[in-house]
């Protein structure tokens, strides 16, 4: 007898963090501890884990590859219990995760299983991730990653994905051009972009106030960088923006005061996407050819494309360590 899939795998509390795959390592970390702001927590041969002002272990995973892509987006849950069901929840649903459930092998630690979405991203949910003891907040300096936007070659399957497995919730619309996940009172902490290829669009780190954002890209400014488009407010959200570019090419964003959404009142809207509604402050100008073509990125078929090349499939367990570490045990 047919059997319906059980609803969502998990509830998710936040976004954990986001790995990065990039070409240019040494500039990259370089670039995300000594102009951007976090600070290494540990570092490893081609590896970097960084962290914000707040008790996350890290925020940022850089990881050294041949070509820039999204590594993997990792949320927290809140126990072990939690992963273990949606391991089960997973398998009623014929999808097979890569890694786990069980402990993840990576700084930090943690109890978590990762499995990829049907673009190829590598998602991760996790609990016990070992935290660190918050630093303080008077620098104008990110407390953490507070969402990421993904270009989708079908903004309508993803969102249902998201929706249905991972029990995200649409707070909005942007036309049928973007839509805006949360997983908690965030207004968003993951979007889709309708785009002609998979991608990154960009990571949105966020800053403790207006006044923390502003003094940020103050700082960017005394190392010679500015905004390529910014500073200015968006209306879906109600969040400052300011995004720029690092060494590898990658889309980064300052942002505060993101709308706070209380479920039981908040009623979805499309917006429409013109230009008085994408900066409702009027002060940042319309996005540069140069920015738009950094925010579509390059085709991004995942961590395991080569395995699905191979007919393994999306879904199917590979090993997903470097390949130094897979000939070190081979």
């Amino acid at each position: 007898m047919h059997r319906t899939p059980p609803g969502p795998i998990a509830r998710l509390r936040s976004l954990r963090y986001v790995e990065l795959h990039t070409p240019a390592f040494t500039e990259a970390a370089g670039f995300y501890e000594d102009v951007w702001g976090l600070e290494t927590v540990e570092s490893d041969t081609g590896a970097r884990w960084l962290r914000g002002t707040s008790d996350e272990h890290h925020v940022l995973h850089l990881t050294e590859r041949d070509r820039v892509g999204l590594g993997r987006i990792a949320f927290a849950v809140a126990t072990p219990a939690e992963v273990d069901e949606a391991a089960r929840r997973l398998e009623a649903r014929s999808l097979v995760p890569v890694t786990g459930p069980g402990p993840l092998d990576q700084a930090g630690g943690g109890y978590g299983l990762r499995f990829t979405d049907p673009e190829g991203r590598l998602i991760e949910i996790s609990a016990q991730v070992e935290a660190v003891v918050p630093r303080g907040r008077d620098g104008a300096v990110p407390v953490g990653v507070t969402h990421a936007v993904l270009n989708t070659t079908d903004i309508d399957a993803a969102v249902a994905f998201y929706c249905d497995v991972l029990g995200l919730r649409v707070s909005d619309w942007s036309e049928h051009r973007m839509a805006f996940l949360r997983c908690n009172s965030d207004h968003h902490c993951i979007a889709f972009n309708q785009a002609e290829w998979t991608s990154l669009n960009h990571v949105a780190y966020e800053m403790t106030s207006v006044d923390h954002f502003m003094r940020g890209l103050g700082r960017l400014r005394h190392h010679g960088i500015t905004p390529q488009w910014g500073p200015g407010r968006h209306g879906p959200g109600n969040n400052t923006f300011s995004y720029f570019t690092d060494p590898s090419g990658l889309v980064c964003e300052y942002t505060s005061e993101v709308a706070q959404i209380v479920e039981d009142a908040w009623i979805a809207r499309v917006w429409r996407r013109v230009p008085e509604l994408s900066d409702l402050w009027g002060t940042a100008g319309a996005p540069s050819k140069e920015i738009r073509c950094s925010m579509a990125g390059t085709p991004d078929p995942g961590p395991f494309a080569t395995a699905r090349a191979q007919g393994s499939g999306p879904l199917a367990p590979v090993d997903a360590r470097p390949a130094e570490a897979q000939e070190a045990t081979a």
